[in-house]
């Protein structure tokens, strides 16, 4: 059964940079302009570690005390950890100095304890402003309309770098509605590309999962967050 996981994972990984070389090309851009991060939820660190030994260079936890418990056992001398889930600020503590990026940072209540924590560490942490594009009430993020005041509110905040934004689009089965989604979040980040704020970089556009992963490079997307379709379907129960 292990070996078979194995060989999966292999094969999936192989598959995955292959698409992932198809779109950056029809996109105009090399397979080195997008980084592939498996989302590593309920993933063992053995399988993890295998797919950082095929090439995998960053991973992403989406719950603290998952990172915690498995932290000793990243392979993280050949991955980067990133934290990508909903972060609560009285957990922010505990993964300072552990992640080199938080992409879910939505609020400045957020922003400011990551700064507190990582000033007492005496190191910088990078951040992605994570927008909630479908506007949907039972997701983080931050409304579209909100995004520019936030980025202000943070900008001299110090301890944290922002990198650029995040999201997770809606669910839909048609695929031109997830593209419009995609697409809106291509023109936020140019938006805010060009208004050279202070402080603020927008290096890392990161959207697009398993599901949705080609389209999302296509759209402008150069980091991915794919899951299920590196490691198979998980239960999350």
């Amino acid at each position: 059964m292990m070996e078979k996981q194995l060989n999966d994972i292999k094969y999936n990984f192989e598959v995955i940079s292959e698409r992932i070389a198809q779109a950056a090309a029809k996109s105009g851009r090399k397979p080195e302009d997008i980084t592939f991060l498996a989302a590593t939820k309920t993933v063992a660190p053995e399988f993890i570690n295998y797919a950082i030994s095929q090439g995998l260079k960053y991973i992403g936890e989406n719950k603290v005390q998952e990172l915690l418990s498995k932290y000793e056992s990243y392979d993280l001398e050949n991955a980067e950890l990133h934290f990508i889930g909903h972060l609560q600020t009285n957990k922010v503590k505990q993964i300072i100095g552990k992640v080199s990026m938080i992409q879910s940072v939505d609020s400045f209540k957020l922003a400011n304890e990551i700064s507190k924590h990582s000033i007492k560490q005496g190191i910088v942490t990078d951040i992605l402003v994570e927008v909630n594009i479908g506007r949907e009430e039972n997701k983080s993020g931050v409304f579209p309309e909100h995004l520019e005041d936030l980025l202000l509110q943070i900008n001299n905040l110090d301890g944290i770098s922002v990198k650029g934004l995040m999201a997770i689009p809606p669910i839909c089965e048609n695929k031109q509605k997830i593209c419009g989604y995609f697409q809106n979040m291509r023109n936020l980040f140019i938006d805010i590309s060009d208004k050279k704020i202070d402080n603020i970089r927008m290096d890392v556009l990161s959207m697009g999962m398993s599901s949705d992963y080609y389209e999302a490079i296509l759209e402008g997307a150069n980091m991915v967050r794919i899951g299920s379709s590196l490691f198979g379907e998980r239960n999350y129960n």
